[in-house]
């Protein structure tokens, strides 16, 4: 099965939260609420570097992924 990049996630158990989760590495969770991150990998130091330079720019794709999605609802 061929997952997308990005996918949007809410609980009602987090009835503030939304959650986009990232499919590719270096997957994870952010929680767009407190920009909380739940990490579904694990890394070692070889990965750390990848994973400080890539972070950043991720998170950001991630929060205007959920932008472009909202924005789509609104239009409907």
């Amino acid at each position: 099965m061929e997952l997308p990049k990005f996918l949007l996630a809410d609980n009602t158990d987090f009835p503030d939260s939304v959650f986009v989760v990232h499919t590719e590495f270096p997957r994870f969770i952010i929680n767009l609420e407190n920009d909380e991150i739940d990490w579904l990998e694990e890394f070692d130091q070889h990965d750390q570097k990848e994973l400080e330079t890539e972070t950043e720019q991720t998170i950001q794709l991630a929060s205007d992924f959920y932008d472009r999605e909202v924005s789509r609802y609104k239009d409907d």
